[in-house]
């Protein structure tokens, strides 16, 4: 089976993906938790970004906020899904993170969640894996049958 990696340019980003993990969890999905900076540590993205298909990646979900630039980095070193995760760490309350991410350039696509949005994150993730994992696409129906129930 696949992973996914979340990946979050500071410490201080982590509590705003714990949801990302549990729900991750919660469908059977292995991941991985790395911090690096799109500007801090360029290389070290680089160097990420480029090897995660050969560590079993199959997703994954990057969170930043203010310029947001983590998500595009990384999606300019992979051509696995990106899913990019915009949080509310300026003034503007995520809206600067948001619109950042969803301005990708063409030829250079990363999905978006909304602000804030780990745990769809996680489940669009999911929904990703489920064309080729009979078993988590199980669990991903299980999820939306739970929800549906009230």
């Amino acid at each position: 089976m696949a992973k996914v990696a979340i990946v979050v340019g500071s410490q201080s980003d982590l509590p705003q993906v714990e949801e990302a993990q549990k729900t991750l969890e919660r469908l059977g999905i292995e991941c991985e938790v790395h911090v690096m900076s799109a500007h801090r540590t360029p290389e070290k993205v680089r160097q990420f970004a480029q090897g995660a298909r050969e560590r079993g990646i199959g997703v994954i979900i990057a969170a930043a906020g203010m310029a947001a630039h983590l998500p595009g980095v990384v999606a300019a070193w992979t051509t696995l899904p990106v899913i990019g995760i915009p949080l509310a760490r300026s003034a503007l309350q995520g809206l600067d993170s948001l619109l950042s991410i969803v301005q990708m350039p063409p030829g250079v696509p990363v999905a978006c969640v909304g602000i804030d949005g780990a745990r769809n994150a996680a489940l669009l993730a999911g929904a990703i894996l489920s064309l080729s994992d009979e078993g988590v696409r199980e669990a991903v129906e299980g999820y939306r049958r739970e929800l549906a129930g009230g």
